[in-house]
């Protein structure tokens, strides 16, 4: 089954969620691609970038984010560890890591464990080269405003919020990729 049929499966009515779903993955893959092109040495397998860019959020509709038409009852960050568990039902578990590892510039148990994040007590860090650049490239853009291109510094800002580590590991990317 490919990216498309996959989440035609998971998002089977045409609707605001699967709409939205369709245009932020899209602008995640062709930046992802845009890095690939860019970054010829990097030898980056492009159909793990789109396969992973247009699936790393499939996971969003078991979420509760009203805002952004996701009217599950998981707490949102778990999107990307609901993701993966989708991924691995399906056997695609290369896809799935890229899945659980996006959530901001990736998790580290110490994150887990200080914000009380509901997920187990592990690294959940982009590793691969492909993990790295779509979660990279994930950060450029929103799902609450689907239409507006971050800069790099308001994207490194944004996961200021959240601590120095992980807004330090998204400069050192965007020197590695940008």
């Amino acid at each position: 089954m490919n990216a498309k049929e996959l989440i035609d499966k998971y998002y089977p009515e045409e609707n605001k969620l699967k709409e939205m779903l369709l245009i932020h993955s899209g602008e995640v893959c062709n930046k992802a691609l845009e890095v690939s092109h860019c970054h010829p040495e990097l030898q980056l397998d492009e159909e793990i970038l789109r396969n992973g860019a247009i699936l790393h959020d499939i996971g969003i509709f078991l979420t509760h984010a009203p805002s952004i038409y996701c009217h599950g009852k998981a707490n949102y960050l778990l999107h990307g560890y609901l993701g993966g568990q989708i991924l691995r039902k399906e056997g695609l578990p290369i896809l799935a890591r890229i899945c659980e590892r996006h959530t901001g510039a990736g998790l580290t148990c110490e994150d887990i464990i200080k914000q009380k994040i509901p997920l187990p007590h592990e690294n959940f860090l982009p590793e691969t080269e492909e993990e790295k650049v779509i979660c990279y490239a994930d950060k450029f853009y929103s799902k609450s405003d689907i239409n507006r291109v971050k800069t790099w510094e308001e994207a490194y800002q944004s996961l200021l919020k959240f601590g120095i580590e992980g807004a330090t590991r998204f400069k050192c990317w965007h020197e590695q990729f940008g």
